[in-house]
């Protein structure tokens, strides 16, 4: 099977990018990141999925964001919103270049790893309009890795698939269970904890589309009592 390099961050969206690889036909080497995060839950999500689906390799990597801020998720002085997500303004939970950065760490992991593709879990539907989710982003960075290694001079680039991009957040949480992902297992929550605050603009997005896609019981009790 060809190897596919897989963003891992423990949420809905990357573990159901992750069955999507493997559905696909890839052998996914899962990448993951402490960026200075508020909390490290995610990454035990990722831990779980990453055996949950037998991956073979899974390497999480330290990049420090957090030492120049600029986010709600970066930094403590920032408050993490829970109004709910507003359709005309970028939210303070956009973390400046994150993923820029992470591709270009997925690049060199591609090629290193001889891998032929790289799936994203990012989204530019549900989400606030985050510039680094959008598929015109995405076909600038497949033409700076076709132009920025000695892979790409072979031509032979990975492919930057992001099979998320265009769903809605109903739409995924129906693959997600269609490709068998344990969504139980998943933390999308902007918060640490045992349980998800149930409040933030992502456990609000995420408890509506349960609900939406019939299977309340995964949802957020504070989910259950706002959308149900």
């Amino acid at each position: 099977m060809p190897k596919a390099i897989v963003l891992l961050s423990g949420g809905l969206d990357s573990a159901t990018t992750t069955a999507q690889a493997i559905a696909d036909g890839y052998d996914p080497v899962a990448l993951s990141f402490r960026y200075g995060q508020r909390h490290d839950r995610e990454l035990l999500s990722a831990h779980a999925i990453a055996q949950h689906f037998n991956l073979s390799q899974h390497f999480v990597i330290d990049v420090n964001l957090a030492q120049w801020g600029g986010s709600a998720l970066t930094d403590t002085e920032i408050e993490v919103p829970t109004g709910g997500v507003q359709s005309d303004q970028i939210p303070i939970t956009y973390v400046p270049g994150r993923n820029t950065v992470f591709i270009a760490i997925a690049l060199s992991l591609a090629e290193a790893q001889n891998a032929e593709a790289i799936y994203l879990g990012i989204n530019a539907v549900d989400y606030s309009g985050y510039p680094d989710c959008r598929p015109e982003y995405l076909a600038a960075f497949q033409h700076l890795a076709e132009l920025s290694s000695k892979a790409g001079l072979e031509g032979r680039a990975p492919k930057l698939i992001a099979p998320l991009v265009m769903d809605s957040k109903v739409d995924i949480v129906k693959r997600a269970i269609a490709l068998g992902v344990p969504i139980d297992q998943t933390w999308s929550c902007y918060l640490g904890g045992e349980v998800p605050c149930g409040v933030c603009d992502s456990c609000r997005i995420r408890d509506r589309a349960l609900i939406e896609a019939g299977h309340p019981e995964l949802a957020t009790s504070q989910g259950q009592e706002l959308f149900q």
